[in-house]
């Protein structure tokens, strides 16, 4: 009783303290991957509103998967410098929680929406981080990418972790070529607020397989409970 006590006290510090990384699995075209990756206890899923990514999903697709979800899971609509209208028809349309910008929004453009965000950066050679993240002081958080020039993300690469600042003024989201393979190291050398995985718990591009998204899960408990 008493060990089961102490590792409960353990894992509650851990909560409060917001070392326990969530996970958003983004690219949901279908119903019966948005339930798996809540099943296997996903805290968001990411729809691509970007016509170019093979994980692109329609509006009225998204609205109707979303329409079915339970309660207490974020939606998530991600976009690639999006005409104003699109973003609006979107908003209204699925009623999505939150909104990611991956392109080269400002943020004054990011703002005017009625929603909260975040932002992405791509983590090119030049990139200064902690100046650019300053930039959107009213994001909710800063989500750093793997970056491929000519590609808004989705490239299934990773970056060197050691270039993300200590002292962002965000919470982290991190992400670029995550898989079960990587994601212990990533959460426990990291120590990000989320991180945010698309192709590397899929079967073919735009659908997810149920075996990699249960060991992705299992590899970010052990990372978060370890």
């Amino acid at each position: 009783m008493a060990v089961e006590a102490a590792t409960g006290n353990s894992e509650q510090n851990k909560v409060t303290s917001g070392v326990v990384a969530r996970v958003k699995i983004c690219g949901i075209t279908c119903l019966e991957d948005a339930l798996l990756a809540i099943d296997a206890g996903a805290d968001a899923l990411g729809f691509v509103f970007y016509a170019p990514s093979p994980r692109y999903v329609s509006p009225d697709v998204a609205a109707e998967i979303i329409r079915e979800l339970p309660p207490f899971v974020t939606t998530v609509a991600l976009f690639v410098d999006a005409p104003v209208a699109e973003i609006q028809s979107v908003i209204t349309l699925t009623q999505i929680d939150l909104l990611q910008f991956h392109g080269k929004e400002t943020a004054d453009y990011c703002e005017q929406f009625s929603r909260p965000y975040f932002k992405a950066l791509r983590m090119s050679a030049d990139l200064d981080v902690s100046a650019t993240a300053a930039e959107y002081s009213s994001a909710r958080a800063i989500l750093l990418d793997a970056y491929r020039k000519g590609v808004p993300g989705g490239t299934g690469e990773s970056f060197d972790w050691q270039r993300i600042p200590s002292d962002l003024s965000k919470p982290l989201i991190l992400a670029g070529g995550l898989d079960e393979s990587n994601i212990y190291r990533a959460i426990t050398e990291v120590s990000p607020f989320a991180v945010d995985v698309s192709g590397g718990v899929e079967r073919i591009k735009g659908r997810k397989s149920p075996e990699k998204i249960n060991t992705f899960m299992s590899e970010v408990a052990r990372a978060n409970y370890s």
